[in-house]
């Protein structure tokens, strides 16, 4: 299974993010539209990512819900079908709910810099610091904080829930 140590923030000025961001990526940046249905699961989550008719992933990912750098576990499979996946998920498991999100992706090295429009939610950012072999979770921490003060991230806008999580919570 593969791992990296994520953190997740909200974002009071994402332009002056993004202009940090940029600074530090290796690359120029991709934007990705992302539709992400979550299903219901005994262990950890499920969500089919929709990225175009033809392509989309279903990943599955085990966390804590902590602010902060937490280690994520994940698997990925990709797909040329995510409409017919979807509907046998749905009818299987039944759906718990979708993210839809605007996401511009940045690269410093090996970690993934996002910055995410999240419908109905706001602005956000993500860092995810994908672990090499042998590499274990506090040198990747460390690049995490490192990056965290890199780009003005302070530890009071740091969130411990998931965007699922969060539209839920929104709507009850």
């Amino acid at each position: 299974m593969a791992a990296n140590i994520e953190i997740k923030a909200k974002v009071n000025d994402p332009l002056a993010l993004q202009e940090r961001a940029e600074s530090l990526s290796d690359t120029p940046a991709s934007i990705i539209h992302q539709e992400d249905i979550f299903f219901h699961t005994p262990q950890g989550r499920l969500k089919l990512r929709i990225l175009a008719p033809d392509r989309g992933e279903l990943i599955h990912y085990q966390r804590s819900n902590a602010a902060g750098p937490k280690r994520s576990d994940y698997l990925i499979a990709s797909t040329a079908d995510p409409t017919a996946l979807k509907a046998v998920l749905t009818a299987s498991l039944g759906e718990r709910g979708v993210v839809k999100k605007r996401r511009t992706l940045y690269l410093a090295g090996n970690t993934r810099i996002h910055l995410d429009e999240v419908e109905g939610l706001g602005d956000f950012m993500e860092l995810e610091v994908v672990l090499g072999p042998g590499q274990n979770d506090e040198a990747g921490e460390t690049i995490a904080s490192e990056l965290m003060a890199k780009l003005g991230i302070a530890e009071a806008d740091l969130i411990d829930a998931a965007y699922i999580d969060l539209l839920a919570n929104r709507d009850r």
